[in-house]
Parts: structure tokens; sequence; C-alpha cells
């Protein structure tokens, strides 16, 4: 096998640097505390190895292993992991041979995917996990057990144990190839059975194209009758619209004459009215004029009354404002006179604090000596105080101490002495029970004759399982037998079933076609077809359109000498005697080319390949075989199934009748090993209650024993107890009483309390004290500042209410000077009222005149415009006459062009050559239009109740005939596929049974030598439950470790249990052996006696196999026993480093030395 080397590592999850691993032969050890990465090392070998479910790397998606980066290092994109494989023993697989290392890497891009190369090449994930999967390893591997492995295989299903044994078989992948072989069988059969349906459908579709190529050869004797009766109906119109265009030419005429007629009216009209609009616009200027004189005068009468009312606001405002000024004159000089106040106010007060600091500074210096002397004082006294108190909790903590001892002690020596006379008591009544060994030695008796009972059953149980075996073995080949029978009948009745369905479809329902009534020998079905063609789908129904008519024998030429006639080959109706016995049959085409001149009338000459020569010259070479050879090659296939039908259904029932009868068998060996199972756990549970009680008296007989040497243990200890317990309490007595008297020291220390209260107490008066006077002064000077700061407020207020009062009687001078102007406007204002008065009466006068002469000329231009206007509506009027008119002719125009268009897109021509299509008769009386139309609608409901007609039908019906024939050709590889994916299912099957059970012998009869090798006794084997068919079975686990009864895993103690898993780990690993085996602090439920044999195991399977071992462990004992060592450890945090100790290189090195 190929041979692990090397591991490397770069950004893959916590290792961020590039690391190697080297895995040498031996024992490999990884150690270093939990969290720093050992078991990233083997994520890292998984995921090299095809590893694609990124759950199983502890991650969320597969991106996850790349370093994500750490408080000091960035993230990285891309991590990398190669593993060095050495092949110096050629046994890789072909395509890679050529090398002696292999070097496999996987490398992956965050948010680009992996990448596998193996020497640099490129490759798919597939063919490295092929790689591995022939080197009897891989991801999913056994050898490679993680942590949780054990615990996994312990809490287990039967079922999915069995997965170990598939293992170590070598058909892991059984199932899933299986269940692709099922599925591709699934879909090759429902593929059957729509190809079926396809045929089935296209041959319906090719009967109803052969019936659509009758409807349309009736369809276009319609479409004939049809375009002679258009013909003659288009004749009628077109003389009719002849007619029509010249009563409109006429009418046309009459109306231009009167629209002539009326344009001259309308001409003199309009120049009436444009007379009377040349004088409207010099009296409409001269009414303007005056309006907008009268106009402008209002407007300065308005203006001179908006100007008025002005002039009164701003008086009555000038007042406002001159009565508001002096008002605020007068409040500014009560401003200056209050600031002045408060000034003068505020300066006296300053004066007066200033005055009271002067002798503060001594005042706070003095009370500052007194607090500091008072403060020592108090601070001395409580220190005394402390100090004497301290003293006496010392001295009370010591007697409560004495007190609970002395207590504690007592009650100790009264329990001891108590105990000592209960022990004595028990002692007597332990000694009879030590002597009696009787229920033992039948308790012995017992287990010997249950084992004897127990061995003798187990060979009857495996003799039952052999005969099982073999009838299950029967079975199968019975049940392949059967099912290959099946298959053949299921193909053949398929087949026949299709084949009967088409002829039993409903094409030829109302005249069934003459090729259903004719037969033919094998072989001559090409001939016939090419012979009559589809000639034969015509009936033999003399009501029928196309039909067969039945004629007397005829006296017929003799066929060319060497042709034979196509009669002696086919029988049918007598229909077709004429025809039959004028084709001859010939052996070769070179026959067919020079009999071809000797043939009279009528003949034919036909090969069996569907060649044909008529006596006229034309040849046709055979191609495809026709509709009618494929329907008459089917109907012989028909009757040759029914024929083969009968001996595959005699197959089939005695196949049936083998199988029922094996399985019978099969069922009652397994019933018999069912009650031999039955009785053999019986028979075990009964050895396991014997060996139980054999146990238990062995442990009552050892527990007496037992119990009277640990009274007299106990005795020996309560004795030296019961010493040293008096001893105590003699010491605490004499020390209590030594103990002085506390009351005197209590007196003296509340005297010192008193004193310190009252001392407490002048220290508080004085610092109280102390603190007003500190109070009070910096009162005093916050409120210096403040009233300084108030003063000068003031001050300033003051000086801007004499600038306030200076700026007013200014403005107070203006407003009384605007207000003597306001109250003069008025006077001026009246006298130029009246004067506008008078003019805007004389612009009134003046414009009336003006508004009277404009409405006389519009007067008279509106007479005028009425008559223009009627006038030009009567023009209007004989207008629109022309204009219908003339839409009438265009519109007989356009029936004759339409007309014309429907004659040329329908008949080809023009209208005045219907007549001629119509193959009427020029002399004859033309019918009456409506009878044309009649009969016209009539043959197009006849043509229209047809429905959709197919033109084509005759070319799709040959295409779709070979299409058929083409479906049929894959209908039997499809057959022939499905037997053999059937083949191949019951071989899988059958392939995996026998390695399974194989495999499991193997690994039953290592499970138990290593269980033995693990608990140091014991025995244990393995058990296939659940099913019989060994491929469906669960794998269950009994065991009996040293002194325990047989019984399932489960019940175990847990260390037992991780020993038993491991047990089976190995018996599958020694029986399909891997080139490495990595181990994940599986010891880490051992305790020391089994991680000693468990090491012990480890390195007999790396010296008696080319198995290299990598195990990660915190145990000690494991540690000691490696070949060497590599060291985790997290230096940096969240990234791991790699360091290596060989610990047999250092035991050498230290033995030279």
């Amino acid at each position: 096998m190929v041979q692990f080397a090397k591991l490397r590592l770069t950004g893959f999850k916590s290792f961020v640097d590039p690391t190697e691993l080297a895995i040498e032969p031996g024992v490999t050890g990884i150690v270093g505390p939990n969290g720093c990465g050992k078991s990233n090392l083997v994520e890292a070998l998984r995921w090299v190895m095809g590893e694609t479910s990124a759950k199983r790397m502890r991650g969320g998606e597969m991106d996850d292993v790349i370093f994500a980066g750490s408080a000091s290092r960035p993230g990285r994109n891309i991590a990398e992991v190669a593993l060095l494989l050495d092949n110096s023993a050629r046994r890789a697989p072909a395509q890679f041979n050529d090398a002696e290392e292999l070097e496999i890497t996987r490398r992956i891009e965050r948010g680009e995917g992996s990448l596998y190369r193996i020497n640099g090449r490129e490759v798919r994930a597939r063919d490295v996990q092929l790689l591995f999967a022939d080197a009897a390893t891989g991801a999913h591997s056994t050898a490679l057990v993680s942590q949780g492995r054990i615990g996994a295989i312990i809490n287990a299903k039967p079922t999915d144990r069995r997965g170990l044994l598939e293992e170590a078989a070598g058909i892991s992948g059984l199932h899933s190839r299986r269940h692709e072989a099922e599925l591709r069988l699934r879909a090759a059969e429902s593929n059957l059975a729509r190809l079926d349906d396809v045929i089935v459908t296209l041959e319906s579709q090719l009967q109803a194209l052969k019936k659509q190529a009758r409807q349309a050869n009736r369809y276009r004797n319609l479409n004939d009758h049809i375009r002679r009766a258009e013909a003659l109906l288009i004749h009628l119109h077109w003389q009719e619209a002849l007619r029509q265009i010249e009563m409109a030419r006429a009418a046309l005429d009459a109306a231009e004459r009167a629209v002539a007629e009326r344009t001259q009216a309308v001409a003199a009209a309009t120049t009436a009215e444009a007379d009377a609009n040349a004088a409207l616009p010099p009296l409409r200027q001269a009414e303007a004029e005056a309006a907008a004189e009268l106009q402008r005068l209002n407007l300065a009468r308005a203006s001179l009354e908006a100007e008025e009312a002005r002039v009164r606001q701003a008086a009555a405002e000038a007042t406002q404002r001159l009565a508001q000024t002096r008002a605020d004159i007068e409040r500014e000089r009560r401003h200056e006179s209050d600031a002045r106040a408060a000034v003068d106010r505020l300066a006296g007060e300053c004066e007066r604090l200033e005055a009271a600091a002067a002798g503060e500074t001594e005042a706070l210096a003095l009370a500052a000596d007194q607090v500091g002397e008072a403060a020592r004082l108090v601070d001395r006294l409580e220190h005394e105080l402390a100090e004497l108190t301290r003293e006496i909790a010392t001295d009370e903590a010591r007697q409560s101490a004495l007190d609970r001892r002395i207590a504690e002690l007592s009650q100790r020596l009264d329990r001891l002495q108590q105990r000592r006379a209960e022990t004595e008591a028990e002692r007597d009544r332990a000694a009879p029970a030590a002597a009696d060994t009787e229920a033992l030695a039948a308790a012995q008796a017992v287990v010997a004759e249950a084992a004897g009972a127990f061995e003798r059953l187990r060979g009857e149980a495996e003799a039952s399982e052999q005969a099982r075996i073999e009838a299950a073995a029967t079975e199968a080949a019975a049940r392949d037998r059967f099912q290959a029978a099946q298959e053949q009948r299921a193909k053949l009745a398929a087949e026949r079933d299709a084949l009967a369905r088409m002829f039993a479809s409903p094409e030829h329902e109302m005249w069934p076609a003459l090729i259903d009534a004719v037969e033919v020998e094998r072989g001559f079905e090409a001939a016939l077809g090419a012979a009559l063609g589809e000639d034969l789908d015509a009936s033999a129904d003399t009501g029928a359109p196309v039909h067969w008519r039945g004629l007397p024998p005829l006296s017929q030429p003799a066929l060319p000498a060497g042709a034979e006639p196509l009669s002696h080959k086919a029988r049918g109706p007598d229909l077709l005697l004429r025809r039959l016995s004028q084709i001859g049959i010939v052996a070769d085409k070179a026959t067919g080319e020079a009999l071809q001149p000797q043939l009279a009338q009528g003949q034919r000459l036909v090969t069996m390949e569907g060649h044909l020569w008529r006596w006229d010259g034309f040849v046709a070479s055979a191609g495809a075989p026709t509709a009618a050879a494929v329907r008459l090659d089917r109907r012989n296939r028909l009757a040759e199934l029914a024929q083969a039908m009968v001996p595959v259904q005699a197959e089939l029932g005695a196949a049936e009748e083998a199988f029922v009868a094996a399985r019978t068998r099969a069922i009652e060996a397994g019933e018999r090993e069912r009650a031999q199972r039955q009785a053999e756990r019986e028979a075990g549970d009964a050895l396991s209650r014997a060996r139980a009680a054999e146990a238990q008296a062995a442990s009552a007989a050892a527990a007496a024993n037992s119990k009277l040497t640990a009274l007299n243990q106990t005795l020996d200890g309560l004795a030296a107890d019961l010493f040293e317990v008096e001893a105590g309490l003699t010491g605490a007595r004499q020390d209590r009483a030594a103990m002085p008297d506390l009351a005197t020291r209590r007196d003296l220390a509340q005297g010192q309390r008193a004193a310190l209260a009252e001392r407490r107490a002048e220290y508080a008066e004085l610092r109280a004290t102390q603190d007003r006077l500190r109070r009070e002064a910096e009162l005093r000077r916050e409120r210096l500042a403040a009233a300084r700061q108030e003063g000068q407020g003031w001050a300033e207020r003051r000086d801007g209410a004499r600038r306030q009062i200076e700026e007013l009687t200014q403005r107070e001078a203006l407003t009384a000077a605007e207000h003597e102007r306001l109250e003069r406007r008025p006077a001026e204002i009246a006298e130029q009222r009246m004067t506008l008065l008078g003019l805007i009466e004389a612009a009134e006068q003046g414009r009336k005149v003006a508004a009277d002469r404009l409405a006389e000329a519009e007067g008279a231009q509106a007479a005028a415009a009425k008559a223009l206007k009627a006038a030009d509506a009567a023009l209007h009027e004989m207008r629109e006459e022309r204009v219908r008119l003339e839409g009438g002719l265009a519109q007989a125009d356009a029936a004759l062009a339409a007309l014309a268009l429907r004659s040329r897109e329908r008949l080809d021509c023009t209208p005045d050559r219907a007549l001629e299509l119509a193959e009427h008769d020029p002399s004859a009386e033309l019918p009456d239009r409506a009878a044309i139309e009649t009969k016209l609608d009539r043959l197009i409901r006849e043509r229209e109740n047809i429905g959709p007609v197919n033109l084509r039908a005759e070319a799709e019906a040959a295409e779709l005939d070979q299409q058929i024939t083409g479906l049929q050709t894959e209908r039997s590889d499809l057959v022939a596929a499905i037997a053999r994916l059937r083949q191949g299912i019951a071989s899988l099957n059958r392939e995996g049974r026998e390695r399974l059970l194989a495999a499991f012998e193997q690994v039953n009869s290592h499970f138990a030598d290593l269980f033995v090798r693990l608990f140091g006794g014991g025995r244990a084997h393995l058990a296939l439950t659940e099913s019989e068919d060994p491929l469906e079975a669960g794998l269950e686990i009994m065991a009996s470790p040293p002194g325990k009864r047989l019984q399932v895993m489960s019940l175990l103690s847990g260390g037992e249990q991780a020993l038993t898993a491991l047990a089976l780990l190995f018996a599958v690993f020694l029986t399909n052996p891997a080139p490495i085996c990595v181990l994940d602090e599986v010891d880490a439920p051992l305790d020391d006696a089994n991680v000693d044999r468990f090491c012990t195991l480890v390195e007999d399977i790396a010296k008696s196999s080319e198995t290299r071992f990598l195990i990660i462990t915190h145990h000690r004992l494991t540690m000691a026993r490696m070949d060497r060592l590599f060291g985790v450890t997290m230096a940096e945090r969240g990234v791991s480093q790699l360091v290596s100790v060989d610990l047999q290189r250092a035991e050498k090195l230290a033995a030279t030395a």
C-alpha cells in the first residue's frame, strides 16, 4: 500500500504559517493544551483527502477553513494542505503509478471553491477520493477516529453500526451504487412505458394522417365547385358595379352646375358685407377715444379721493406719534432718576461690606488653631480605646474557643465510646457468618450445569444458522430464476400488448382497410407493401369513397419464367386475385432487371427487400419499408409472440413454484434458527443468573470476611481515637482555668468611651464655629462683588437714559412739523376736485354721441353679414351634396376595384373573364344572384364541415412511419438495457451479501481477540439483528467483561463501553488495514491500566503491519509510549505552532552517552 509521509499546512484554520507534520513509521503523538489546534491537524488530513461537508469540518461553509485572522494578524484569502505519499512499492492507481512520490494538494480561495492537484496536475475531487479509497482509507474511513466517534458508536443503533462492517467488507458504496442502479432501472422502465405510449400515439397519428389524406381529396373537389360559383357571382357583381358608376356620374354633373350658381350669389353678398365693415373702424376709434378720456378723468378723481384719505390717516398717525414721543421722554427721565438713586445706594453698601471684612482673617486663624488641638486630643483617646478593645476581644475569643473545644471533645468522647460498644457487638454477630462456604459451593455447581447447557444449545443454534444460510442461498437462486422468467415474460407481453393496441385502433371503424384481411408469409411483407402500397389502405366496402370492387376472374398472361406469383405467398379476399396473380417475386435485383422487358401490360416484379419493376418501365429501389409492409410485419410478429409466450409461461410457472418452495424452506429454516437462538438466549440468561448467584454467594462470603477484618481494624482505630480525645480534653480544661478575669478591663474601657464622647462633642462645636466664620466671610466677598457689578450696571442704564432723552427730543420736533403740513393738505384737494368734476361731465356727453353713431353702423354691418351667411350656407349645402355624390362615385369605383382585386386573389383573372372561368354558356341567361350566393354558401359550409384539412398528410404519414420504425429499434435496446440493469442489481446484492458475511466472520474473530486483550479476559462477540438479509441487518455488540455476565454494550459502564468500541474499531481496521490510523483523544475515558493495555495493542499493530499511527492525547502514559511527540502550542493568540521530539532517537542518544 502507499504510505503517508508528510502533511503540510498553510493558512488552514489556526495554522497560518507554513507547518509540516512528518508521519513516520510507528506511533506519533500530538499533545498540547485544549483549544490550541490539535484537532485541526486531523481535519486538515480529512480535508485534503476530499471531505466535502463543511459541517464535518466544524464550520458553516467551506471558506471557514481559511485562517480568519487574530488580534495581531489579518485574515487570509487562501488555505492549502498538501499530503506527501510514498509510492515506492508502485501500488497507486495506474495513471499515477509512474512516480515514487505522490503529492496531493487541495487549495481553497475565499469565495472561489477548492482546487485539487496530484503531482501538480489538476484533477477532480472524485479522482482524489478514489485514490484514497483504493488505498483503503479516505475522509470518512474507520481508521480516522475523531473526537466523539467512540460515543457515536456507543449510542448508535445496530443498523447504523452496519456501516463499519460494510467498510471492512469494502462495500461502503454498495447502497449508493445499488440505489443508483435502481433509479436508473426505474427511469429506464418509465422511459419504456413512455416510449410505448409514444409509439401507440404515433401509430394513431399515422392512421389519422391517412384519414386526413382522404379528406384532402374531397376538400380539393369542393374547392373546384366553389371556384366556379365564385367566378359566376363575381361576374354578376361586376355588371351591377358598372351600372352604379354610370348613375353616380350623372348626379355629380348636376351638382357641379348648382354649386357654380350659388358661388356667384356668395360673391355679391361678400362685397356688401365688406363695405359695411370698412365704415366701422373710424367710428369705433372715435368712440374709444371719448371713452378713454372719460376713464382718465374718473381715475384722476379717484386718485384725489385716495390721496385725501391718505393725508387724513397720516395726520392721525403723526398726532399719535407725537403723543407717544412725549410719553417716552417722560419715561426715560424717570429711569435716569432711578438709576442715580441705585448707584448711590450700592456705593454705600460696598463701603459697609469692606469695613466688616477687615477683622475676619484673625478670627479664622484662631478658630483653626482651636479645632486642630481638639482633633489631636480625640485621635489620642480613640487610639488608646481601640488598643484596649482589641486586647479584650482577643481574650474573649480565646475563652470562647476553649469553651467550644471542651464541648466538642466531650461530645466526641461520648460518640467514640458509644461507637466502640456498637462495633464490639457487631463483631460478635459477624464472626459466625465468615465461616459459612456451603452456599458458594452450591452456586458453583449450578453455574457448571448451566454452562454445559448453554454450549450445547449454541452448537445447535450455529447448525440452524448454517442451514438457514444455505436455504437463503437456494432462495436467492430461485428468486433470480423467477425474476428472469418474469422479465422475459414481461418483455414479450409488453411487445405483444403494444402491437395488439396498434391493431385495435379505431382507424378504419367506418371502412376497414383491406390490409387487415391479408396474410403474408414471414419475410414477404416488404414485397407485398412495395407491390400494392397505399392501395391496401382502401376498403372492401363499396360504400367507401375509395374501395376495392369485386370482379370475375380474368384471363391474363403468365409471368416471365423465374418469377413466382405473389398470390402463392399472400392470402386474402378474392378481390385481390387479379392483382396478386400479375405480381411476380424474383430472387434478387439482377433477376428483376433482366425480366422487366418481358412483363406484359399490368404486370410487376418485386423482391423480398422491396425492389419494384413495372411493365411500363417504372423502377423503384428498396428504401424504408412502406406503411403497409410495416403493418404486415407487425402482425406477423404478433403471431410469433403468441407462440413464444407458451414456453416462457411454462418456465415462469416452474420458476415460481421453485421460488415459493425455496422461500418456504428458507422461512422454516429462519424460524428454526430463531427458536434455537431463543433457546440459546434463554440458556445464556440462565447461565448469567447462575453466575450472578455464584458471584453473589462469593461476594457474600468475601464480604463477611472483609467485614470481620474491618470491624477489628475499626476497634483498634477507636481505641487510639479515645486516647487522643481524652488527652486533648484535659489540656483544654487546664488552659481555660488559667484565663484572667475580663470584668475590670471592660469597666476601664467604658470610662475611656465616656471621656472620648465628651472630647468629640467639644471638637464638633469648635468645627461648627470655624465653618460658620468661613461661610460668613465667603458671603461678604460674594455680596461685595455683586454690589460692585450692580452699581456698574445702574450707571450704564443712567447714561443710556440720558442719551435716549436727547434722541426723543429731536424726534418730537420733526413729528410736530410734519403734523402741521398734513393739516393744510385737505383744503387743496377740495379745490382740485371741483375743477375735475366739470371736465368729467363734458367728456360723458361726447362719448354718448360717438356710441350712437357706432351702433347705427354695426346694425348695417350685421344685416350684410346675415345675408352673406345665408348665401354661404346654401353654397356649403350644395358642396356637401357634391362631395357626397363624389364619395358615391368613389365608392362605386372602389367596389369595382375591390371586385377586381377579389377576382385576382380568388380566380387569378380580371372580372370581365370571370364568366369564362365559371364555364357558363355566354348565350344562356345568367342565373339569379341570390341562387348563386345560396349555392356558394352551401358549398362553403360543406367544406367547413370537413374541418381542418392537412394537405401535407401523405408526406407527413411517410415521415411518421420512419419515426415509428426508429422508435421500435430504440425500444428493443431499452428492453435489453432493463434486463441488464436487473441482472446487475441482483449481482450487486449477491456479491454484497457474500462479502459482508465474510467480513462479519473476520471482524467477529478479531473483535473477540481484541476484547480479551483490552480487558485482560472476558469474552465478546458480534451479532446480526433486526433482519434476515445481511445487507439490511443491524450490528449488535454482546460483551462480557471479566466477572460480568454477557450483555449488550449499552448496559456496560462508560469505560467498558469505550474499550469495547475501540475493540470494534480495531477489529474493522485489522480486517481491511489502512496505511494510516488517526486516534483523537480516544483514551480520555480510560484509567491508567486500560490506557496501558490500549497503548500495548497499538504498538503491536504498528509493529505487525505497515500502518502508521497518529494519536492525539492528553494522557501522560500515552505520551510516554509514543515513538515521537509533536507539540501544538499557541504562543501567539489565535495562531498554532508545531514543535517535535523524537523519543526513540532521544533514547538511543541517551544509551550511547
